[in-house]
């Protein structure tokens, strides 16, 4: 029997998930995202190790499933929208957007209410066992941190502007809830025949971070969606 320190670590770790979002919406409201995304990814690890851990120590529960999903909420759903807020603050307005433009930054949280309606979606979806009904959060978040920290200078020119980027709010959070399967990256064995859409995804994700670099992982993002809808199958 799991002594009362070892059913705890699980938890402790989802925590710490927990609190690396609320830092990188704080680093996000300040428009330091840089730092920002280095906390969500941080959050990303805690994140993969606190199921592993459950699972590992035999001490997995209900607790633990819904402390994930909130966590998870915050990290993946609040600090991404509070990226995407703090940059509405600084793109540029087209004439007809300006009488709006004191709340256009408020759509932002659109992100945080699907990702919290992908979330309870997860958590009572069988077919998302062994891979994924729509996109991930952990994916979206990090296609949000590396887009605004790779390409501010794009992000903020007279080339884009508020309209472009609620398109892209309301397409991505779409795509959160989507009816659209989307391959896991699980291997059960290193036989190419098993996992050839994972080994074709991780060839093509190196040169997109070596020509991107940090916004590369936005890139990978969209490849992955990509590849997910060239290769779905029926759910």
């Amino acid at each position: 029997m799991a002594n009362c320190i070892t059913r705890h670590i699980p938890n402790t770790v989802t925590c710490c998930n927990l609190l690396s979002g609320c830092a990188a919406s704080v680093m996000a409201f300040q428009s330091n995202y840089e730092a920002a995304i280095l906390f969500i990814i941080l959050g990303a690890v805690f994140d993969f190790f606190d199921g592993m851990l459950a699972r590992l120590l035999g001490v997995s529960g209900p607790l633990g499933k819904e402390l994930d999903s909130l966590a998870d909420d915050i990290t993946f759903g609040f600090a991404p929208s509070a990226i995407v807020f703090s940059l509405f603050k600084e793109v540029h307005y087209p004439e007809f957007l300006l009488p709006v433009a004191d709340y256009f930054p408020y759509t932002a949280f659109i992100i945080a209410a699907f990702s919290a309606l992908r979330l309870g979606k997860f958590n009572i979806d069988p077919r998302q066992s062994t891979s994924f009904i729509g996109l991930p959060t952990p994916a979206n978040a990090l296609f949000w941190g590396s887009l605004v920290v790779g390409g501010h200078s794009f992000l903020t020119s007279d080339a884009f502007n508020a309209a472009y980027l609620l398109a892209l709010v309301l397409l991505m959070s779409y795509l959160l809830i989507a009816e659209l399967p989307m391959f896991s990256l699980k291997f059960k064995s290193l036989a190419w025949s098993a996992n050839k859409v994972s080994y074709i995804f991780l060839l093509v994700c190196i040169p997109l971070l070596a020509i991107f670099r940090i916004s590369g992982f936005a890139a990978i993002i969209l490849w992955y969606i990509l590849l997910s809808l060239l290769t779905k199958k029926k759910a």
